[in-house]
């Protein structure tokens, strides 16, 4: 289940959601789209990145053209990944990007940290879930000690995933992945 939670710097609770129409509406107070997708198709058990692209090509095409995305992929996380620690460590500090970072989870979770103003919005997302973190947004992400998950991301820029660290802390001082989906 998606969940939003919203704290102050200090990390006092200011909010906690469970709708997804609620999420999305607080989250376009940041300017942050949530959406939930649907399949147009039902998938396997282990479906190719061709066969997720297919299934979700209108929810991407409505996309591409409302911002203007050039390129799409398609990137599983799993627990045997060799570079699962290197990469939760990279992920894990304050960061921005000068492209959006639009993730689309077919399947599995993970936890977004927003830090756009002086607040922090915990968003776990889940299979079914989109999110799409404009440019330029503090934020980082946490997919746990044991990683397992499959998305499709969207980029306007050739680059993809380029990350510009804040030099933050914040970071540290909030719930890690496994704190966030056990609470």
């Amino acid at each position: 289940m998606s969940r939003l939670k919203i704290y102050t710097e200090s990390g006092e609770l200011i909010e906690d959601i469970t709708s997804p129409e609620e999420i999305a509406k607080k989250l376009k107070e940041i300017n942050v789209l949530f959406e939930r997708w649907t399949a147009n198709k039902p998938l396997g058990d282990n479906p190719s990145d061709d066969e997720i692209i297919e299934a979700y090509k209108h929810e991407i095409d409505k996309l591409i053209k409302q911002y203007g995305f050039k390129s799409y992929d398609v990137i599983a996380m799993t627990p045997d990944h060799p570079k699962k620690q290197e990469l939760r460590d990279k992920f894990l500090k304050e960061h921005t990007h000068s492209d959006f970072e639009v993730r689309y989870f077919v399947y599995g979770d993970g936890v977004f940290y927003l830090h756009p103003n002086d607040k922090v919005y915990i968003l776990h997302c889940t299979a079914g879930d989109l999110i799409s973190v404009p440019p330029n947004t503090k934020h980082w992400f946490d997919m746990g000690d044991s990683p397992n998950f499959k998305c499709i991301r969207l980029f306007t820029t050739e680059e993809g995933w380029v990350a510009q660290y804040t030099g933050s802390d914040i970071a540290e001082k909030f719930p890690k992945y496994e704190e966030v989906v056990n609470d």
